[in-house]
């Protein structure tokens, strides 16, 4: 089914055998149950794995038709917001499943390294898990909306004088030596639960796009979404398969730059990171999709944030604007071919982030209490 022009074709329901497919238990009640009893067939998990679920997943894919209109008519574009997850961002789908498989294993504790929305998630599915939860984060370079989710979910929170990356290196040498899981996106299971996002936007859409845009940061996402697609793909689901377009900060761009960035710097603090542990993975699914990097500048990327909330009421982190920046970008220089269909992943909400919120608008005025000042200034 082809999608038409200008981001206003409507958008599938969820297939109707898709629960009972994906086995899904009818004790559950909701009409949605989580991506593991939805995709259950495609996901290592057995009867006796035990599924720790916040009811993640299902979240919108919206057209975007003011936004095709800025950039090229032609063009079906949708946004699928992972921001409506349950702790925010896109993390969730990898986090229920890393988190059920760690209880499976007997697991007490987990541990990551996180710019945010990794922290977050594992606070909150460990809370729902009965895990302990141990976080990692670089100083000064965590929004405060994530470092309040961890915080608030009991987590053990630890701020790291340095980088993203050194973070990691030290839980993962933690992890081999210490009775905790490592729930970073390098756990497989991580990108298992990730790739049904591919999933669900080919239930909605009810095709694959031509060209599916996602930012880059660890590069997990851009992974399991290539992942996901070819699985359908095989099944007989799909006919045929996304160009995947990953995009960088120019300030935090090793796939780009071919280079580890010792100290990246971009206000997408989401994306801040210098050496993707999912490089080689995320490069593999660029070729393989006849797909490719690039980049956007942090003044790009607030355009493009202030531009979704203004022109689609949409409010995404700065990370998630990456995706809008660079489409306005591709599309200029012609990368993208007339009458395309075309999906950006939007990974994180924007409450995750205010202050850049508050940095990016207009402040609120202050004015008397009386009908004529207020009259006055909204030029009524």
């Amino acid at each position: 089914m082809n999608a038409s022009k200008g981001g206003s074709a409507p958008l599938r329901a969820a297939p109707a055998d898709c629960a009972g497919e994906a086995g899904a238990r009818k004790d559950l009640p909701t009409a949605w149950p989580g991506i593991i009893e939805r995709y259950r067939r495609y996901l290592p998990v057995t009867d006796k794995t035990p599924v720790v679920t916040l009811l993640e997943g299902n979240t919108p894919l919206l057209p975007a038709p003011r936004l095709a209109e800025a950039t090229d008519p032609s063009l079906s574009i949708y946004l699928k917001c992972e921001g409506f997850n349950p702790t925010g961002s896109f993390k969730d789908r990898g986090m229920t499943l890393a988190m059920s498989k760690a209880v499976e294993a007997g697991s007490r504790a987990v541990i990551c390294a996180s710019t945010g929305n990794t922290s977050a998630s594992a606070a909150a599915f460990a809370a729902r898990a009965g895990l302990r939860a141990f976080v990692m984060v670089p100083r000064g370079s965590v929004a405060l909306g994530k470092l309040s989710q961890a915080a608030i979910h009991g987590a053990r929170v630890l701020m790291v004088e340095g980088t993203f990356d050194q973070a990691l290196d030290i839980v993962r040498r933690i992890a081999e030596s210490h009775p905790v899981t490592l729930v970073n996106s390098v756990n497989p299971f991580r990108l298992e639960g990730q790739k049904t996002g591919a999933f669900e936007v080919v239930d909605q859409l009810g095709r694959a796009p031509d060209y599916h845009l996602i930012p880059v940061g660890n590069a997990g996402n851009i992974t399991a979404y290539w992942r996901g697609y070819r699985e359908y793909h095989r099944d007989g689901k799909i006919d045929s398969l996304p160009r995947m377009v990953g995009f960088q900060a120019a300030g935090a761009a090793p796939m780009y730059e071919n280079r580890i960035i010792e100290e990246p710097r971009t206000v997408a603090t989401a994306i801040k990171i210098g050496n993707p542990a999912s490089w080689g993975p995320a490069l593999e699914a660029v070729k393989d999709s006849r797909g490719w990097i690039d980049i956007v500048t942090d003044e790009e990327i607030l355009r493009a944030y202030r531009m979704l909330a203004r022109e689609e009421g949409i409010f995404m982190e700065p990370a998630s604007a990456a995706t809008v920046a660079g489409l306005v970008k591709i599309v200029k220089a012609g990368r993208i071919e007339s009458g395309s269909t075309l999906v950006l992943t939007l990974t994180g909400h924007g409450l995750k982030d205010p202050e850049t919120a508050l940095e990016s608008a207009s402040r609120p005025t202050s004015v008397p209490a009386s009908l004529d000042a207020v009259l006055a200034q909204l030029g009524l």
